[in-house]
């Protein structure tokens, strides 16, 4: 069974406006929407709100009347984000004297001469992400006793009272005003980091044949110090730009997806086109817990069909050392591409079509591969990522390399002409299959040495790929050795 994704439009309306909804991207952020019943008198108003993340960025707040009945604008905001902890209050004691108790119970003053603390703003300032960045931690501490002066806390400290500066949830303080008293549900909107989700696919084929089961789980991951209970949640799959807090606008590549797929059940989750990103939505309301990861299935298809393929890209050339070369460095440097690389990949390949049992758009992410052994049990073998794939394209997989077939590439010849501006280079390759079936190899070369060249002579067909690509594909006999050579001659 392949869970359908459809487009799901009765999400948007007036049914779900009283439940919270989130938006989370693949790029550790998401889109907070909740309900906020309020209560207001014409005029300036006094609000707080604690009921939001950790990592809400102020200026993205929007506070509405769903309804458009009521106008209401904030004249003054106020985030604070920094909870109470023993550090944050040992700040607010700076310059006074205290009680340490130590683990006998036994007490001894202390005055906190500096309490190591630094404010979260701090870092965000200074380019800084709390939530996905790794910055310098606190100070130790310096605290006096006896006229001594020691750095870190002598006990455990003991304060009198919680300060009136003191907060036990990030929480916002407005200044609203309206024209007109009265009680209406209003919808509070915000971005928020400290959350994201990821595709993960397993592909299982059987133990022989190449016909597999392909099981999709999409992974959310809550950090954002809030618990969402009964939310809808959608998923945005898509490179959509973000500017991250201590970087430069940048434009990141946009991915356009496009597609729907089919089945008999009930999806656990729909899908539609966004603007040029989709949309994947949960079609039940969920609780997503503070610190919780939660994995819903959304793919699960049969028989689908895939081509496992063998290829042999045989030149080894350093990209460091030939760094910025030119066409007439690379010609007169007879090493280049000389050096030989054994491996033959292994490549899977999927077309992500209705008739091959998807065709839907699949975000990005993980894919991972086994095979069932004799025994009937599933062997691991091998994973990679793809990047958002829409409809009706091929799956490119690159899972390993193949143990018992061995490629060997070497130049027999090279001749070159600066004055008649031209360059004859001739290759060998060497194919050789240790298994006990017939392999069908895909035998990949360059030709680097020059935009303008032909093939001259050859011992096998061969496909052009682009201006600089050619493929020569072969089948290569159980135990046994196949060789291809080809001379190309440049001219420019």
């Amino acid at each position: 069974m392949l869970a359908r994704f459809v487009c799901a439009a009765l999400l948007c309306g007036s049914a779900f406006a009283q439940q919270v909804s989130l938006t989370i991207y693949n790029q550790d952020f998401a889109v907070v929407r909740q309900p906020l019943p309020l209560d207001l008198h014409a005029g300036e108003n006094q609000l707080t709100v604690n009921d939001i993340t950790m990592h809400l960025e102020p200026d993205s707040v929007i506070l509405r009347d769903p309804a458009g009945r009521h106008a209401v604008d904030v004249l003054e905001q106020n985030y604070r984000a920094d909870p109470v902890s023993q550090i944050s209050l040992l700040s607010l004691y700076e310059g006074r004297t205290i009680d340490f108790e130590h683990p006998d119970h036994s007490t001894i003053k202390g005055k906190i001469i500096r309490s190591g603390y630094v404010r979260p703003d701090y870092f965000n300032l200074n380019g800084y992400n709390g939530y996905n960045q790794n910055y310098p931690g606190p100070e130790e501490p310096i605290i006096e006793v006896d006229g001594k002066i020691r750095f870190g806390l002598p006990g455990s400290p003991i304060f009198p009272d919680l300060t009136a500066e003191t907060i036990l949830q990030p929480r916002l303080e407005w200044v609203l005003v309206t024209d007109k008293a009265g009680k209406f549900p209003a919808e509070l909107s915000y971005v928020t980091g400290g959350m994201t989700w990821q595709a993960d696919y397993n592909v299982i084929a059987p133990e022989k044949g190449d016909l597999v089961d392909i099981v999709g789980w999409v992974t959310m991951d809550n950090r954002t110090g809030k618990t969402f209970d009964n939310a809808r949640i959608k998923l945005m799959a898509g490179d959509v730009n973000k500017i991250q807090p201590g970087q430069p606008m940048n434009r990141m590549a946009l991915s356009a997806l496009g597609g729907l797929g089919g089945g008999a059940f009930s999806p656990p989750v729909t899908e539609k086109t966004f603007d040029e990103y989709h949309l994947y939505t949960l079609e039940h309301a969920t609780t997503l817990r503070d610190r919780e990861t939660k994995q819903v299935e959304f793919i699960h298809a049969e028989g689908v069909a895939s081509n496992q393929v063998y290829i042999y890209d045989g030149a080894k050339i350093d990209s460091n050392r030939y760094n910025g070369w030119g066409w007439d460095n690379i010609r007169n440097d007879h090493s280049y591409g000389t050096e030989s690389n054994p491996k033959i990949w292994v490549m899977r390949e999927i077309a992500n079509s209705r008739a091959n049992h998807l065709g839907m758009p699949l975000p990005k992410g993980r894919v991972r591969f086994y095979r069932r052994n004799e025994d009937s049990q599933i062997e691991f073998t091998g994973e990679n990522t793809i990047d958002h794939t829409p409809q009706d394209e091929i799956i490119r997989i690159y899972t390993g390399n193949a143990f018992d077939l061995f490629g060997e590439r070497k130049r027999t010849n090279y001749t070159v002409d600066t004055g008649k501006r031209e360059a004859t280079e001739s290759f060998e390759i060497r194919i050789r299959n240790h298994k006990k079936e017939q392999a069908n190899v895909r035998v990949v070369e360059h030709l680097y040495r020059g935009t303008n060249w032909e093939i001259v002579t050859k011992s096998d067909d061969f496909q052009k790929k682009d201006s600089q690509t050619v493929e020569f594909p072969l089948s290569v006999a159980p135990d046994s050795e196949k060789v291809v050579t080809y001379t190309a001659h440049y001219t420019w």
